[in-house]
């Protein structure tokens, strides 16, 4: 196929619920800050070329504005986030954090019009 594969750290943060994610992994979410900001870090240092940072789908709150500018302050890669945001202040919230990327799943599928009043 020739898809390109980036190796990405890939964390879940506690959400508030149990999501699907929660239930297809059998993880358990992190919540101890340190613990996230510690794990991003190793997983950069491992070798991950992002780190993706997820509440995941439906969550009852996505990863917060803090969470996301102490992992991105300690890391040199990009960082997605996704779960849980279900409204434009959100969303912006995470990118003025210091999200490269957000991913934006359940609000739009419980509202196809979500984009049409963002500003571009």
């Amino acid at each position: 196929m020739e898809l390109e594969v980036i190796p990405t750290g890939y964390i879940l943060v506690e959400g508030g619920k149990q999501t699907a994610t929660l239930r297809v992994t059998n993880t358990k979410p992190l919540e101890d800050e340190q613990d996230i900001i510690d794990t991003a870090k190793a997983s950069e240092l491992l070798g991950m070329k992002l780190i993706y940072l997820e509440a995941g789908s439906g969550a009852k709150w996505g990863v917060s504005a803090k969470i996301i500018k102490a992992v991105k302050d300690d890391i040199k890669i990009p960082l997605i986030v996704g779960g849980g945001i279900r409204n434009s202040v959100q969303l912006e919230d995470a990118y003025s954090a210091g999200a490269n990327l957000v991913v934006i799943g359940t609000a739009f599928e419980e509202n196809e019009h979500f984009f049409d009043d963002l500003e571009v």
